[in-house]
């Protein structure tokens, strides 16, 4: 259970910080400062939820661990459990604070940092482009996952790689679906706009999913693992 809370809290994190700075001072600091909130926060929940969970702080990264073969259904689902607890609770804290503003705030008007596409959303890029740039994006991101806490991968900077990548996601991927990647991050804002932020949440819960698993099964097959290098023979040893 321990591991399952950790998942929560990192999440939390993630959202309040990734998702509330967009609500809160988005049109403050703009696609570069929403991009850096949301890849330091990912860095900070790592560091900081890593040694107990792995930080995942997303359900399509476990997916991704999981069709790796790092870790079990079982383990895969509590994660999952605890990762969209701490996205839905950190929306309503999101909410709450964004409703203490003067003259008080529409969420239904003015939304909550929720994920989406097509026309009035964003650049108003259509179903087609979302969908290819979910899918590419969460491969690539969790392909740096993975392949930064390999076992031969440096030590100490799988955090800061993982946070980076989040980061240029965000700057390229904002005008055209407001960059889910992370289907827990998706669902706390859309349970509380509801509207067109519930009818498309399909999207944000299937193509992530499917860019983690594709990134996993990579590494399953040992395309992008490291090799181990084998011990040497005692023979050799003694030379």
């Amino acid at each position: 259970m321990k591991k399952y809370f950790a998942e929560l809290v990192g999440t939390f994190i993630l959202v309040l910080f990734g998702v509330g700075t967009a609500v809160v001072a988005g049109d403050k600091v703009g696609i570069v400062g929403i991009a850096l909130a949301f890849g330091l926060a990912q860095a900070a929940a790592i560091y900081g939820i890593g040694p107990i969970s792995g930080g995942h702080v997303n359900p399509a990264v476990s997916f991704g661990v999981w069709s790796a073969g790092r870790m079990t259904a079982k383990d895969m689902i509590g994660y999952w459990v605890g990762q969209c607890a701490g996205a839905i609770l950190a929306s309503a804290v999101i909410w709450m604070i964004a409703s203490g503003v003067s003259g008080g705030y529409n969420v239904a008007a003015n939304g909550l940092g929720q994920d989406g596409w097509g026309p009035g959303y964003q650049g108003g890029y259509n179903l087609t482009a979302a969908i290819l740039f979910e899918f590419v994006a969460t491969l690539i991101f969790v392909i740096v996952i993975l392949g930064a806490t390999q076992k031969r991968a440096p030590g100490g900077f799988a955090g800061l790689a993982i946070g980076i990548a989040l980061m240029m996601i965000h700057i390229l991927g904002i005008s055209v679906t407001g960059v889910s990647v992370n289907p827990a991050r998706s669902l706390g804002p859309a349970l509380f706009v509801g509207g067109k932020a519930m009818a498309q949440l399909w999207m944000f819960l299937v193509v992530p999913s499917l860019g983690g698993i594709a990134a996993g099964l990579l590494f399953r097959a040992k395309v992008l693992e490291v090799a181990e290098i084998p011990a040497p023979a005692p023979a050799a040893a003694a030379k």
